[in-house]
């Protein structure tokens, strides 16, 4: 609540004249208790989460030979009542989670998140430094949790309900136990509670973090999509692959950007423009960051020679296959069939 009987007050404590936006948001909050405004957090992504998918699940029932061309595993087609069946699962969720932030309100966000939620706003720059902030290490996080559940015990116990979907679809972005909705969840809030940052840019990171989610597992890859353009983001296309290999897969674990991948060695579909995005990333390093020469050429190496190994294992492997099938005609005659191996 904005400690404020009018908008003259307001401008008097701020020592300027309101903008339209802090004042529309005056207008708005002024008589509106904090912890409401918090509650507007999960109203806010169940909005989103009930709308984002949905034009490409009704377009792949109605109309496939409009949105089959960019589908990534074109020959699975997933039934309008799974897909109900997952939203109605995932979104059971919600409703829990407003529940959880009306008892927690005044001990969990107050002291943990210390989110301001009066004026002035926040400028476009310091929302941009925090967004940034969130993206890095919200992907560092979750990297390292998604990697401890593909372990034997995380994956039986908890993961293997997400990978229920090997052709995922928007909605099956939370469809997951509710061990791994809790888990997941904390490095989307490490960074506010790290960093703290106003209620709209809050508001605007889980909005933002889940519509990627969504397009993540979409299951389309559309060549014109402005996502293509952020160096190291990995998208549908890259994720896609990871519910393909199924439970067993140890690989493209990263949820938004796949330096982890590349640093850590379990990147797999690699496009072939992440030699240019490298290069991208070491000039802006360079030249923004004020990185060494040197360092940039470092990291460059590592990277690089880390992709070529992984390149070179790859063919190793497809080599030892092709050599088994063929022991394998000379012994019993006639064909066998190839038998991939997923990661």
């Amino acid at each position: 609540m904005i400690p404020y009987a009018t908008t003259a007050e307001a401008e008097a404590a701020l020592g300027r004249a309101m903008t339209w936006a802090e004042a529309a948001w005056y207008q708005y909050s002024a008589a509106m208790p904090d912890s409401w405004l918090h509650c507007h957090t999960t109203f806010i992504l169940f909005v989103i989460y009930t709308i984002t998918p949905l034009p490409l699940v009704v377009l792949e029932q109605f109309a496939p030979s409009i949105v089959l061309p960019y589908k990534l595993q074109p020959r699975v087609r997933l039934p309008l009542a799974a897909s109900l069946r997952c939203y109605m699962e995932a979104a059971c969720f919600f409703p829990l989670a407003v529940g959880f932030q009306l008892v927690s309100y005044p001990a969990a966000v107050k002291q943990i998140l210390r989110t301001r939620m009066g004026l002035p706003l926040p400028s476009v720059r310091e929302t941009i430094a925090q967004l940034v902030v969130y993206s890095l290490m919200e992907d560092y996080l979750s990297y390292w949790i998604h990697r401890l559940l593909h372990t034997q015990w995380g994956y039986e116990k908890i993961h293997r309900v997400h990978h229920e979907f090997t052709a995922p679809t928007g909605f099956a972005m939370s469809y997951s136990h509710w061990a791994e909705n809790l888990f997941l969840s904390i490095p989307a809030l490490a960074g506010p509670v790290i960093v703290p940052c106003h209620i709209t840019t809050q508001w605007l990171w889980f909005c933002i973090r889940l519509i990627e989610g969504i397009n993540t597992h979409s299951g389309y890859h559309f060549p014109f999509s402005p996502s293509k353009l952020i160096p190291f983001y990995g998208g549908a296309e890259y994720h896609d692959y990871h519910h393909y290999a199924g439970g067993r897969s140890q690989s493209n674990f990263a949820p938004l950007f796949t330096y982890c991948d590349y640093i850590y060695r379990t990147d797999k579909k690699s496009r072939p423009s992440d030699v240019c995005e490298l290069v991208h990333l070491c000039v802006f390093l360079r030249k923004y960051v004020a990185f060494s020469r040197r360092s940039c050429y470092t990291i460059f190496l590592e990277v690089a020679q880390n992709k070529y190994l992984g390149y070179r294992y790859h063919k190793l492997k497809q080599a030892k296959l092709k050599s088994l099938e063929e022991n394998n005609v000379e012994k019993k005659g006639g064909s066998t069939a190839f038998n991939t191996v997923q990661d």
